[in-house]
């Protein structure tokens, strides 16, 4: 038996037990996160950098991309190191804090999916009144909004999750501090307020959902009704990239934390989790980019004016 005063580490989940593996294990991660930095980066950069994008939907893409560089910094960088150096083993304070990055993380990014939604709605529904709706303050406020909701929800979670007494022992089932793996930890029916708090948080979380399907619902409507092809193919190009980036990051993360205790295959775990937490920062840049042509010359205008300055100073 143990306590939280006598556990002084956690041991995450090792993602195999041969050196070879384990290498080939960091190999990939180091590669889906230097993609993860480099596509949200040159956004960054490029919505930075080029004026024309200067735009409410820009503005709350480069928001998005900066809580996709927190998201997979607080749960790769730790994984890696752990294969490279063939341990498990993670502090307590740091595991507290992973706890708490995440919450704090993708709870701002699921409130930030909304109000995209909305600005969306409001730029094809409302086209005339989304200079008024939408001017700079009210994207600040909103932005600010989304970033403070995933402080508290995270203030909340964490101090409730760590302050269960802990009876199972110190291995967390998961490659990284996650609050579903630690609840398994906890000492018998001492676990369920903080599953009360999950339920409340999912029951907000779903509000939102029928929100944006409501908003997408008016947005395919009001598409449906423009007389030009062409037209219907640009403002499906900015829509769709959202939808698909709610539906991913949405399915994955509902089925990691509200899945029933009977399903507890270690491997299905780690790919669910993994779907949710590493592969929607590194894929966000490409969905977004991939239709999306201002972006895409603004992109190529940041490479080729690094390209130039390399050449230049060389």
């Amino acid at each position: 038996m143990s306590n939280n005063s006598s556990i002084t580490e956690f041991l995450l989940l090792a993602f195999a037990d041969t050196r070879e593996l384990q290498l080939l294990h960091f190999a990939l991660f180091l590669g889906i996160y230097l993609a993860a930095l480099l596509g949200n980066g040159l956004i960054l950069t490029a919505i930075a950098c080029d004026h024309r994008l200067h735009t409410p939907m820009y503005f709350f893409l480069l928001n998005l991309a900066l809580l996709d560089l927190g998201c997979i910094s607080t749960t790769v960088p730790k994984a890696m190191a752990n294969s490279l150096w063939d341990t498990r083993a993670i502090s307590y304070a740091g595991c507290a804090a992973q706890v708490f990055l995440i919450v704090f993380l993708f709870s701002a990014e699921y409130s930030l999916l909304t109000i995209m939604s909305y600005d969306r709605y409001v730029a094809i529904c409302k086209t005339l009144h989304y200079g008024s709706l939408l001017d700079s303050s009210a994207c600040a406020q909103m932005a600010a909004a989304a970033w403070g909701s995933g402080v508290l929800y995270a203030v909340l979670h964490t101090a409730n999750t760590f302050s269960l007494p802990l009876c199972q022992g110190n291995a967390v089932d998961q490659f990284f501090c996650e609050i579903p793996s630690i609840l398994k930890l906890s000492c018998s029916d001492s676990y369920l307020r903080e599953i009360g708090l999950l339920t409340f948080s999912v029951v907000l979380f779903l509000g939102c959902f029928v929100f944006i399907l409501f908003s997408y619902v008016q947005i395919f409507r009001a598409v449906l009704r423009i007389p030009s092809e062409q037209g219907q193919h640009k403002t499906f190009s900015t829509c769709l990239p959202h939808l698909v980036i709610v539906f991913l990051f949405l399915s994955t993360g509902m089925f990691a934390y509200l899945k029933p205790p009977s399903i507890s295959l270690t491997s299905l775990n780690l790919v669910m989790t993994v779907l949710y937490s590493v592969v929607p920062p590194a894929v966000n840049p490409l969905i977004y980019s991939m239709k999306n042509q201002e972006l895409k010359n603004a992109i190529r205008t940041v490479m080729s004016w690094r390209v130039f300055r390399m050449c230049c100073g060389n």
